[in-house]
């Protein structure tokens, strides 16, 4: 690209469309024309351009280099899962994954979607005040089994209760689940007397 048109031969005006800049600026194709010193010419085939050294004036020695652009970059590595750009260089050594190319890719800024993934969870805010007021308002009950030992008198399930206020817990041990629901009513008759007492 030139603003300068003396530099251009084979210059034709003509609207090829829009190009869109980097900081979001989109400008028009007018015009185009060739620069006129070409440095080298080849021919493109099977995703390859093939390129004759001895076209080449320069004495000193040439090194061709082909170089991912960096949206590239970013679409395989989104292809691949958000693979990290070490294994995905090891899949283009390799050539294990058609259509990657041999090319070294470089990760030139991080990843949202792999930031947001390793983050870690903020821990829960220890409560300042009690959930519960008084003994006996709140109640946490788990029922736990069966367990692969029984106890000496053959049960396999334990039922804790425990109180969110004074942090007091009541353990039952049972024999099978169904006994859980006659448990909880004894338990409840014994804490209603124990309050009107």
């Amino acid at each position: 690209m030139t603003r300068n048109l003396k530099l251009l031969i084979n210059f034709v005006e003509k609207f090829l469309g829009t190009v869109k800049f980097g900081n979001d600026q989109i400008e028009h194709i007018l015009s185009y024309g060739d620069l006129g010193n070409d440095l080298l010419t080849g021919s493109c085939g099977i995703d390859l351009y093939l390129i004759t050294h001895q076209d080449t004036n320069s004495p000193n020695p040439i090194c061709l280099m082909a170089k991912v652009t960096s949206s590239e970059a970013w679409l395989w590595h989104r292809r691949l899962s958000h693979l990290n750009f070490d294994t995905i260089n090891l899949l283009s050594k390799n050539d294990i994954v058609v259509g990657l190319l041999k090319l070294r890719f470089f990760k030139d800024h991080l990843c949202s979607s792999c930031k947001l993934g390793k983050a870690k969870r903020k821990s829960f805010h220890i409560k300042t005040t009690p959930s519960s007021k008084r003994r006996l308002q709140l109640l946490h009950m788990d029922l736990c089994g069966p367990m692969r030992v029984a106890s000496i008198n053959g049960k396999r399930y334990v039922l804790v209760i425990l109180d969110d206020y004074s942090r007091f817990t009541w353990t039952h041990f049972l024999r099978s689940k169904d006994e859980t629901p006659e448990v909880l009513i004894d338990f409840l008759r014994l804490v209603q007397r124990g309050l009107h007492a």
